[in-house]
This record gives structure tokens, sequence and C-alpha cells, in this order.
């Protein structure tokens, strides 16, 4: 007989935590997050004011997903209850970088004294905000506002160039209060 492998989840007070089949959805005082979980032998149910996950085997992949789903059903009741901030600072030696938000768009002029601006996407539901020399990006959605800040972080690597020499670029500082 196969060893079940359960870990449950408590759903804190001001949040709705629903399980349709392979469908997790979390709603809370700032906003409503759907993610469809589903791994063979992985299911999660919703019991009063609980949700458990459990394996029907204990394989090691299986084993490996249940952590992976139990991390992802907490960041998105962190992410209703808390929401996301990440922080990135801009830093300049040689050419005054200038960065604004244009719509779903985040735009760096100047970087290095290059004539054409460089843009990247806002991902998901994220707000970008812009104060003096940093950055600020917000969201419920842990992976949207990682992804954001990564792909600003990335738009302004150098190529090309002595990294030692060229630090002019965007960098993350801090992460939900941390620094890094």
């Amino acid at each position: 007989m196969a060893e079940v492998i359960s870990k449950v989840i408590e759903i804190p007070e001001g949040v709705e935590a629903e399980v349709k089949g392979d469908l997790v959805i979390i709603k809370g005082p700032k906003g409503e997050l759907k993610r469809r979980l589903f791994y063979p032998g992985v299911e999660i149910k919703k019991e009063g004011s609980k949700i458990v996950v459990r394996t029907l085997g204990i394989r090691k992949r299986q084993r490996a997903m249940l952590g992976t789903y139990v991390a992802h059903i907490n960041n998105m009741i962190k992410g209703v209850t808390k929401g996301f901030e990440y922080k990135l600072k801009i830093l300049y030696s040689h050419f005054p970088i200038s960065v604004k938000v244009s719509g779903d768009e985040v735009i760096v002029e100047n970087f290095l004294g290059e004539k054409v601006p460089r843009k990247t996407k806002i991902f998901g539901n994220c707000t970008v905000e812009v104060k003096g020399n940093e950055i600020i990006v917000k969201g419920i959605n842990k992976e949207e506002v990682g992804q954001t800040a990564a792909n600003i972080e990335q738009l302004t690597r150098v190529k090309d160039k002595d990294p030692r020499v060229f630090q002019d670029g965007i960098y993350l500082i801090e992460r939900d209060g941390v620094k890094i």
C-alpha cells in the first residue's frame, strides 16, 4: 500500500479560498488570484478553513510537487493579504539615466549615452513607480512582480564593455522589505 503524505495550509481570516478540481482561487482584501495546479498523484482539497495538499504515492517527484504547491498557495495567500514590493536602484557614473513609465512600458533614456531609448513591458497587473533614483514594483502576484523587476534589471545590462568600469544600470536592492 502506498504511503500518503499531506500538508495542511491554514486559510487566514479575511481570505476566501476555493478549489475546483485543479483550479485554486484565493480572494482577499487586495484582489483575487487563480492558478491551475495539476500533477499526477497530487491532489488539492479544501476542508473547512484549511487547504490540504496530499500525494497519493511516495515518488520523489510527487513529494517535490507537494512542497511546490504549498509554496505557491502560501504565496497566493500572502499576495492577496499583503502584496509584494520590489525596489530597484538607478545607478550611473558616466551619463545620467532617465527612467519613466508610459502606459504598460518602462522607458530608460540616455543609458550609457545611447540615443535610442530602451523599453520593456510591465508584466501582468503590476504597478511601477519611479521616485527619484528608485523604482518600486508592486503587485499581488509574486511571479509577475519578480518578472517585471527582472525585465527592468536586464534592460540595462552592460554588453561589450568592462563591467568593472561601466557599473551603470538598474539593480534590485530590496525584496518585500528585506535588503539584498
